[in-house]
């Protein structure tokens, strides 16, 4: 049996566990330093599949001022809108955990769940979730976008180490197989 691809979490949130404020900004994020330390460039060496909500592609994309996004990555993006045309980007609807297993079975590099809340939360209610890299920036913002949105998920996760990035603190943490 072939093995399955690894499904990856790697994102930053606030310290009261916000992806975005309520208007899906992002400005507080870009206003924390990081001291040119970063482990983005080694960490997107290991994808080649990138799935996200057409929130978080429109917001990105609105980030890059016309510059590709996610250049040589598939992009797979949940939305309920009629698809446009993107360069190497599917746009896709239904069972959010259904369709990532699909990508999950064919031959490739780790698939990163970019965001938001609303695609996490389905797999993490199927434990489909296998590492996580999650950058904690000291910012609050009371209100806004959560990462981990309430569901029916309830496991440990298994700490592998943390990274200080000038002001962020990345969790790195893997799946563990026991649920309580």
């Amino acid at each position: 049996m072939r093995n399955m691809r690894k499904i990856v979490f790697y994102g930053a949130i606030s310290l009261d566990g916000y992806l975005s404020d309520q208007n899906d900004n992002l400005q507080w994020l870009f206003d924390t330093k990081l001291n040119n330390v970063s482990t983005y460039e080694k960490f997107e060496r290991n994808i080649d599949t990138v799935v996200m909500g057409r929130k978080t592609y429109e917001e990105t994309k609105q980030l890059l001022k016309g510059q590709e996004l996610y250049p040589g990555k598939q992009k797979v993006i949940f939305s309920h809108q009629a698809p446009f045309e993107d360069n190497n980007t599917e746009f896709v609807a239904g069972d959010i955990s259904k369709i990532v297993k699909k990508y999950q079975s064919q031959v490739g590099k780790s698939i990163w769940i970019v965001g938001g809340g609303s695609i996490l939360k389905p797999l993490l209610e199927e434990n489909l979730i296998d590492e996580y890299w999650i950058q904690i920036a000291p910012v609050l913002l009371g209100t806004g976008k959560r990462l981990f949105e309430e569901g029916n998920y309830r496991y440990r996760l298994k700490f592998i180490n943390t990274t200080q990035m000038g002001e962020l603190t990345e969790l790195h943490l893997k799946k563990e197989y026991i649920a309580y």
